[in-house]
């Protein structure tokens, strides 16, 4: 402990210098109303205390929060001095230069450390523009007891058959108990998140080598059609409402056999102080279909800088504090080792402490090691992504498309008239930014 803490005064101390003499400042920051985000809520005082500013906290939806920030860093309004964002967003903004360089946190921030193909995707032209947080990959969660009594048994890689057939054999309705959540709120970051590798494994893409979009492709029509059958006879109630928070709570509180979505998620619902059904978890790839390209994807939540901050030293002292290896030490510490940040550092899956609070750990290590965002799909693409397309026109087609498929699951409109929809809103927005004639 002795040792631990020692990590952390240093990473701390080393911190405020490079504040300088910017003390007493306040900084803002904006990040996302995830389980990670608050812990870190939970200790900043730590460094407010070390260094003698202060955090003023705009906590947000996921949603709303990438409303908030695109907005404010593409009109340049200040509002925020470090930004909560993603793989999607860090290269365009920051080839765009709208935000701070972070090549520049010391030595002692150990930038080796962090896993390549993280750091790759927060990196253009040789230039670090944000520092990960928390890194994901997408895998399968289910409940080893529910499988057990109902005689069946979850291969390690699943496909999409399986999990129909494992769902229908597990909803019990009169139970409250549902073979299979998934998202289903609409976004680009929500249920396309999840839509966008279910695209990939059936043999779909978002366009073709010539920038056509491909939505009411029978790829497509296959993938949503499944979504769509499966949520209404095996998912939860409501699943226009359900992003990644609601459905993490349905499956921590016993309510889901089944649950395809983030591997950040693993530490919170193996922790018996967050789940009802810690010991009763198990874990396997994400499902694949067509294709194993694409089936999982690769994300990482990341604390940036906008160029627009004048308190850009206070800034970069918060985000080496808050993303170092002595933030991950003292997390195990206070909130225990399952509950620390996961897929950032490599020390972090090196720690014996973390492999035996963690059993996923090699699997979700693997998992986002092997997320390449350049192989994601059956058929060539011109472009890179894999549950996104990393233009700067995705964000709101994405959105739009995302829209578009929760009223295929509401049943408001039949799925080949919501990909219709989608298919001729992506078309006007890509004819519009000149990508198609």
């Amino acid at each position: 402990m002795r040792r631990s803490m020692g990590i952390l005064a240093a990473a701390t101390a080393a911190s405020a210098l490079m504040a300088g003499s910017a003390l007493a400042e306040e900084i803002t920051v904006a990040t996302v109303n995830n389980g990670d985000m608050i812990i870190m809520q939970k200790l900043a005082p730590e460094w407010e205390k070390a260094t003698g500013n202060k955090v003023n906290w705009v906590v947000l939806e996921e949603n709303v929060l990438r409303e908030r920030v695109t907005t404010d860093i593409a009109t340049k309004g200040g509002q925020f001095d470090v930004m909560t964002i993603g793989g999607y967003e860090t290269p365009i903004w920051g080839k765009a230069g709208w935000l701070t360089p972070l090549n520049d946190l010391g030595a002692d921030y150990d930038y080796d450390d962090l896993i390549a193909p993280v750091r790759a995707g927060l990196t253009v032209d040789g230039k670090l523009y944000a520092v990960p947080f928390y890194a994901e990959s997408s895998f399968t969660l289910y409940r080893k007891d529910l499988f057990d009594a109902a005689g069946l048994k979850m291969p390690e890689q699943p496909t999409y058959d399986q999990i129909t057939e494992f769902a229908g054999k597990l909803t019990d309705k009169s139970k409250e108990q549902y073979g299979l959540c998934l998202r289903g709120k609409p976004g680009w970051g929500e249920n396309m998140a999840f839509v966008g590798t279910l695209i990939n494994t059936f043999g779909g893409r978002w366009f073709d080598m010539d920038w056509k979009p491909q939505l009411n492709s029978d790829a497509w029509k296959k993938a949503i059609g499944w979504y769509v059958d499966t949520m209404k006879k095996d998912g939860p109630p409501g699943i226009s409402s359900n992003g990644f928070n609601e459905n993490q709570t349905l499956f921590a509180s016993g309510h889901c056999a089944m649950w395809i979505d983030a591997t950040s998620a693993a530490g919170r619902v193996y922790d018996p102080k967050q789940s009802k059904v810690a010991d009763k978890v198990a874990f396997a790839k994400a499902p694949v279909a067509v294709t194993p390209n694409g089936s999982a994807w690769g994300w990482a939540w990341s604390l940036a800088i906008p160029t627009s901050t004048k308190k850009a030293d206070t800034a970069k002292s918060f985000v080496k504090w808050a993303t170092s290896k002595g933030y991950v030490q003292r997390v195990g510490e206070t909130e225990g080792w399952v509950a620390a940040p996961p897929g950032t550092r490599k020390s972090t899956y090196a720690s014996a402490d973390y492999q035996k609070a963690a059993p996923f750990a090699a699997t979700v290590l693997a998992a986002i090691e092997s997320a390449d965002p350049t192989k994601q799909t059956k058929d060539p693409v011109p472009y890179t992504g894999i549950q996104f397309v990393a233009i700067p026109e995705f964000q709101g087609i994405g959105t739009q498309v995302g829209q578009a498929i929760a009223a295929a699951v509401t049943g408001e409109q039949s799925v080949d008239d919501a990909l219709n929809t989608a298919q001729a809103s992506t078309e006007k927005t890509m004819e519009e930014a000149g990508y198609i004639k």
